[in-house]
């Protein structure tokens, strides 16, 4: 599956694109100003991920890196 389709499909099950869930990972303290923080593991995002809106692994890890700039 391709970077896009992780996020489509992300977005069809949470009804939340990338920006939304940069917000709410900002106010999670995970991201500050758009940046993960440099205390922040990737482990603590995609758990979080995980247990708050019911994410697999790979689709955590597609908006992990989104977070981190992967744009496609």
């Amino acid at each position: 599956m391709s970077f896009q389709a992780y996020i489509s499909n992300i977005k069809e099950k949470t009804g939340k694109d990338v920006a939304e869930f940069k917000i709410l990972a900002e106010k999670k303290g995970f991201l500050e100003k758009g940046e993960i923080k440099p205390t922040v593991k990737a482990t603590e995002i995609t758990n979080w991920l995980k247990k708050e809106f019911a994410l697999g692994h790979g689709h955590a890890m597609a908006l992990y890196a989104a977070f981190k700039g992967k744009t496609g």
